[in-house]
């Protein structure tokens, strides 16, 4: 029997990601990576061979990271499909000490965007980017900060099958409460589009990019889920207490939120140094 990926098949597995409530996110990143090995196939006959050949072309083309994510899709495909024999190893990764500081945004660099933003009177950029980093909610969590919960001070997000309760602290929703004054939002989502559509990530993202130059910032810094990473960090250095942060994350496994409080190359040079042990 001949198996091909069919676009029955993507169909099939999207109505299942969505009946087992995955994010609309996730749905998307799913298919465009089965979309990516379909290409690869060119309609050839589907097969372990032709799976490892496609593996090994992606480490060459990805960062290792990219290239596992895109596999994770391909088994949950082949899993769904029935056709777990052709799935294949994740490449192994050493779990690093720290982070890139090309990657990583500091306070500083944070303050700098919203400044940038508020000069050029985006002020609604400039409340996203403060709403994110000081709440730690995903992007695609900004649904649920309507005018509702920022009168209550408490935001109640459903995401991922999970319910959890994330606060507003008095000063960001100071801030909110005279934004939703001024733009007369009655109810419902507070950051909406000018059609009353609420934003979504490729929205934030590509304002986000616009503010690069002027704030003096590294794009590859620059981007919303980079603001949940500094909100992490920060939470962590105060309270030092791993299970907690996970739980204001949203985070079932507690590996992932491991990654989120990884020092910055700089701060794991200092602590090394205060070792002492060069004689």
């Amino acid at each position: 029997m001949r198996k091909r990926l069919t676009s029955s098949m993507l169909a099939a597995f999207e109505r299942y990601l969505t009946e087992n409530e995955k994010s609309r996110a996730t749905v998307q990143k799913y298919l465009h990576d089965l979309r990516h090995f379909a290409a690869f196939a060119a309609n050839r006959r589907v097969d372990k061979a032709l799976v490892l050949a496609y593996k090994a072309a992606l480490e060459t083309a990805y960062t290792v990271r990219s290239a596992n994510s895109m596999l994770a899709a391909l088994n949950a495909f082949f899993n769904f499909i029935g056709w777990q024999k052709y799935a294949v190893k994740q490449f192994k990764v050493q779990r690093e000490a720290y982070c890139s500081a090309e990657k990583e945004l500091t306070k500083a660099e944070y303050a700098a965007l919203i400044r940038t933003a508020e000069r050029g009177k985006n002020r609604r950029l400039a409340l996203v980017l403060q709403t994110i980093c000081a709440t730690g909610i995903r992007v695609s969590e900004l649904v649920f900060i309507t005018a509702e919960a920022v009168t209550r001070g408490e935001v109640t997000v459903n995401c991922k099958g999970k319910t959890r309760k994330i606060f507003i602290v008095p000063s960001l929703q100071k801030k909110l409460m005279h934004y939703i004054r001024t733009q007369q939002i009655k109810s419902g989502c507070v950051f909406v589009t000018r059609s009353g559509k609420p934003l979504d990530r490729s929205n934030i993202w590509r304002e986000m990019k616009a503010l690069c130059e002027q704030a003096g910032v590294a794009p590859s810094k620059v981007f919303p889920h980079n603001l949940r990473h500094l909100f992490a960090r920060t939470f962590y250095h105060l309270e030092k207490d791993i299970a907690k942060l996970a739980d204001v994350l949203g985070h079932t496994n507690i590996n992932t939120t491991r990654i989120y409080v990884m020092s910055t190359g700089a701060e794991h040079r200092a602590k090394m140094e205060r070792l002492r042990l060069v004689t």
